[in-house]
Formats: C-alpha cells, sequence, structure tokens
C-alpha cells in the first residue's frame, strides 16, 4: 500500500515541478546569501583598510559595521523571502499532490 501511495506521487507531474521549482529557488537563495557572506568575509580578509573607514568627520563608526549590519538584514530578507514562498506556493502544490494520491 505504502509503495503505491509512492509511485502515484512521483509519477504525478505537479510533484516534479515541485520538486523542480523548489530546488532551483533553493539553489537561487542560496546562492544569493553565499554571495552576501563571503563577499563580506572576503572584503575582510583582501580589504581591511576599506573596511576600516569612517563614515564621516566625527562618526566613530566605520564602513565595516552597516555592512556587517546588512549581511545580518540579508539573511533575515532572504529567510521570510523564502519561507513565504514555501508557505504558499510550495504547500499549495504539496496539497495538490497529496490530494491527487489519495484519489
Amino acid at each position: 500500500m505504502q509503495e503505491d501511495l509512492v509511485k502515484k506521487i512521483t509519477a504525478n507531474p505537479k510533484y516534479q515541478e515541485l520538486v523542480s521549482k523548489r530546488a532551483s529557488y533553493s539553489l537561487l537563495m542560496t546562492v544569493l546569501m553565499m554571495f552576501a557572506y563571503y563577499g563580506y568575509i572576503l572584503t575582510i580578509a583582501f580589504n581591511k583598510a576599506w573596511l576600516g573607514t569612517k563614515l564621516g568627520e566625527g562618526v566613530t563608526t566605520s564602513v565595516g559595521i552597516p555592512l556587517g549590519v546588512a549581511v545580518i538584514i540579508t539573511t533575515i530578507l532572504l529567510t521570510g523571502i523564502y519561507v513565504r514562498r514555501a508557505n504558499s506556493e510550495f504547500d499549495d502544490l504539496t496539497q495538490e499532490v497529496v490530494k491527487e494520491a489519495q484519489q
């Protein structure tokens, strides 16, 4: 019985669509996050002087602090964007696949 259900699900074109969309979207989000994170780390490694540049006359904060905060905010935003799409489009497709498999 369980094997039949698995075969029904994997044969469903909507399941194939779900797997494809989710994989490509996850890859895109991963690349964006890695670009932000490793870009910041590489900047620390190869351009410390620029990160240490003061933001303005009489300001004690350097360029590196807002960039570090931007990496954290980017992480939060990308996570929120992914969760929003997962909870709508991906969950809807999952429910359709399960419903069709149970018929």
